[in-house]
């Protein structure tokens, strides 16, 4: 899975190198592209997830595999016209590896395990964004815009090839009702569900406007020459949240894990400069930024029956991609039209308006979705 979601750090960074320099188009150009391929990754996840249920994980993979290693071969080769037509549905057939690494390790691990679990595949995710961009921009740069995408895609393609070979398993076999009809969608997408989503999503608000206010910092002071430092030491920082995460016996709750995020984040601005002050200040928010994206898969994986596990999953990354298509407009316009430093303060207080009103949604429905799986039992 840290192989499958190499291609996934590269994608968006070479699309738009490519339609900016290849193309000769603007970022906003390349931006629509981008958020086409974004809207379809949010699309197809909980559909997706619905077929891996269903069909299990070969067939699907195999459809996923084939049709995205075949967008991006051709997507060179397409003038910009149509290669916006085809953004959407070349996102929806992404193999959506976060989603099937976490079913996967929901599988194979046992429940009192899964915090460390799933804290090492949060590891992993920081890993493969210290490499995968920095190994796009520098083949790029280096080879063809026409080669580099379609080594992409054959990337694409050959991490598609290994999963389907070594088939994991994404389901217990012997787990209760693990056989039985798939339950209704109102017994399990409860309010408690629909706040742990939206919460993750006001996490994924919190995170993206952090990173673009901190790049928005950098060039507004001249330090732009630092900012694969400054990223890298905020990586670092959520491995080493993540690492005490997955270790101790018990951890802070999502909720919890989230406001500190959004909350350590929002007086930043207030150290934009010089840049090596900045990066100490980004220290604090981002130890927590692992543990919350571990915490938000514990919690739905705890919640959803095992027979809905990835349609659950699939709807969690189509949540964090909606935090991320929000959290890049939101915060972009706070910044534009204020300054870098109100930026985090955007990123923080935005993350904590998605989050309070996922808490919100919790409250009312709850009471109400007791009586549903006996009814459909009967």
């Amino acid at each position: 899975m840290f192989l499958a979601r190499l291609p996934m750090t590269m994608n968006g960074v070479l699309m738009t190198l490519y339609i900016v320099t290849g193309l000769g188009r603007g970022y906003g150009a390349a931006g629509l592209v981008g958020a086409g391929v974004t809207l379809g990754m949010a699309l197809g996840a909980p559909l997706l997830g619905r077929c891996f249920d269903r069909y299990g994980l070969r067939p699907v993979v195999a459809v996923c595999g084939i049709g995205t290693t075949v967008f991006w071969i051709a997507a060179p080769h397409l003038p910009y016209a149509a290669l916006a037509a085809v953004a959407i549905p070349g996102g929806m057939l992404s193999v959506p590896a976060g989603s099937l690494a976490r079913q996967v390790l929901a599988t194979l691990v046992p429940a009192a395990e899964r915090r460390a679990a799933y804290s090492l595949d949060t590891i992993s995710i920081e890993a493969t964004f210290m490499i995968g961009p920095a190994m796009g921009i520098a083949a790029i740069t280096t080879l063809s815009p026409t080669f580099t995408l379609t080594a992409l895609g054959v990337l694409f393609g050959g991490t598609a090839f290994l999963i389907w070979l070594v088939n994991p398993p994404i389901r217990e076999s012997m787990e209760p009702g693990a056989s039985t009809t798939r339950p209704p969608l109102r017994s399990w997408l409860t309010g408690r569900l629909v706040a742990t989503l939206l919460i993750a999503a006001g996490a994924l608000f919190v995170l993206v406007g952090t990173e673009l206010a901190t790049l928005a910092a950098l060039r507004a002071n001249g330090d732009i020459g630092v900012t694969g430092l400054v990223i890298a030491v905020m990586c670092a920082a959520s491995i080493i949240g993540g690492i005490v995460h997955g270790a101790v016996k018990k951890s802070l709750p999502q909720g919890l894990l989230m406001l500190l995020l959004a909350l350590l984040v929002v007086p930043v601005g207030l150290a934009d400069q010089p840049w090596w002050l900045l990066m100490l200040v980004l220290i604090p928010t981002n130890l927590v930024c692992a543990p919350t994206l571990a915490a938000t898969t514990e919690t739905v994986s705890r919640i959803a029956p095992p027979q809905v596990r990835g349609e659950a999953m699939g709807l969690q990354d189509a949540s964090t991609r909606l935090g991320l298509a929000l959290g890049s407009p939101v915060v972009g316009f706070a910044i534009d039209h204020s300054s870098p430093a109100w930026g985090f303060a955007a990123a923080g207080l935005g993350g904590l308006v998605i989050a309070a009103a996922g808490l919100l949604h919790r409250r009312t429905p709850e009471p109400a979705a007791e009586p549903v799986p006996a009814l459909a039992e009967g």
